[in-house]
């Protein structure tokens, strides 16, 4: 029998695996067989898998790095990020703590609880601040910042959402609660942190650019082939005029809408 052509063999084998996942003999998560297992079962050469199995990669399918293992991709929640989401935020500062902790806007913009989270992580550090931080939070040079890390996991084996937030370190060194990475998740958020120290935000400036991704983020986001991330610098400003958070929120274009809403002076 003549076997089939390497491009025909490789949509078969495509197709043959997406019909697995499709009836969920193949779940989010699951292993595949090797490659060399693959290319016994359908009768194709290995080079023909590796080649369903790229196709497949690149329409957010399977997931895993060349030359590692590969398996079902767990599906990203899709997230709506609105900037109206701030207003809620401060005006949830005021509340008792019992209202406070109930969920927060990053719960909203996902409708995932935290308590459902297979991971979330928050990773503090006194450091100098990075030039371009430093800048964006006039700073001078030399000035130390609390870096926080965030890390957020969906479900096993699926990308992680991570953000970093950089606070001048002079503004939060008086109080030792802002500094224990233990407190985290804390009800109300950063807004309401800054609140315990006497800062009132009076205006966010998100600025948004995109690029493509890191390797980094490829592997850690689980970014399919060919897919840019969107890059929110989110700068806090206090009523004084003052920048007093600078966070970085990068987000893999796939899973992401951004919603602005202005509301214009009425004649």
């Amino acid at each position: 029998m003549t076997k089939p052509t390497s491009h025909g063999g490789a949509q078969r084998v495509a197709s043959a695996l997406l019909e697995q996942i499709e009836r969920g003999a193949l779940k989010p998560g699951d292993q595949l067989p090797t490659i060399a297992a693959l290319a016994e079962k359908y009768g194709v050469n290995k080079n023909t898998v590796s080649k369903a199995v790229v196709t497949l990669k690149a329409s957010g399918v399977l997931s895993g790095l060349a030359g590692g293992n590969t398996w079902v991709r767990v599906p990203p929640p899709h997230k709506k990020r609105s900037n109206e989401r701030y207003h809620v935020e401060k005006a949830s500062v005021l509340l008792p703590e019992s209202q406070r902790s109930i969920a927060g806007v990053s719960e909203v913009d996902s409708g995932i609880p935290l308590d459902a989270l297979h991971e979330d992580k928050a990773e503090y550090a006194v450091i100098e601040a990075p030039d371009d931080v430093r800048e964006d939070l006039g700073l001078p040079v030399g000035a130390s910042v609390l870096r926080r890390v965030y890390t957020r996991r969906h479900a096993k084996r699926a990308g992680v959402d991570r953000s970093v937030s950089y606070i001048p370190y002079d503004l939060v060194s008086g109080n030792p609660d802002l500094l224990d990475s233990t407190k985290e998740p804390w009800p109300g958020g950063t807004m309401h942190q800054l609140h315990t120290i006497g800062v009132e935000l009076d205006r966010i400036v998100d600025r948004v650019t995109a690029s493509m991704p890191t390797p980094d983020e490829v592997r850690d986001f689980d970014i399919p082939p060919s897919v840019p991330v969107i890059r929110i610098r989110k700068i806090s400003y206090s009523t004084d005029g003052d920048p007093v958070e600078l966070m970085d929120i990068p987000i893999p274009a796939d899973r992401i809408e951004l919603s602005y809403t202005t509301h214009l002076e009425r004649w």
